[in-house]
């Protein structure tokens, strides 16, 4: 064999091998987000103030905006292999909402398997009058050229 085949060979084969779907994956997952433990989660109940879920859960991920009454923490894990989209593994979402006395009325908890997929449309609406005809385009800036910085509306 030359040393030319031998060379492209090990080659072959690091590459392959870099590209495995094996545990060497798991090095490429990302945690994001501010998840407590299941037991601190436990220990929620209704009628519990906002200060003692802070205490007992922390800051929240998330405040909704239109409904400061309703707190979120979520949490999830991306897993991206080399050059490749990026891939949700797993969504943990936990919302409490509070009354308007700061006190715990709803807890409730979703994962990934709760969420659904969200279908962009790519149409595009025309946007009538936005246009330019041929004078405003070739003949719109004629008279507007103003070399020292000062605008037309000033007086001397």
């Amino acid at each position: 064999m030359s040393i030319t085949k031998i060379i492209s060979t090990v080659s072959v084969v690091a590459l392959l091998s870099a590209c495995s779907t094996s545990k060497t994956n798991e090095w490429f997952i990302t945690h994001n987000g501010n998840m407590p433990t299941n037991e601190r989660i436990s220990r929620i109940e209704e009628g519990n103030s906002k200060n003692e879920i802070i205490r007992l859960l922390g800051a929240p991920s998330n405040i909704v905006s239109f409904d400061k009454n309703t707190w979120i923490y979520m949490s999830s894990e991306v897993k991206q292999v080399a050059f490749f989209a990026p891939e949700e593994v797993s969504r943990d979402i936990l919302t409490i909402k509070f009354d308007d006395n700061n006190n715990v009325v709803d807890i409730t908890r979703l994962s990934k398997k709760d969420g659904q997929e969200i279908i962009i449309n790519q149409s595009k609406t025309d946007a009538f009058g936005q246009e330019q005809g041929f004078f405003e385009k070739y003949f719109g800036g004629v008279g507007q050229y103003n070399p020292f910085g000062k605008s037309n509306s000033s007086s001397l």
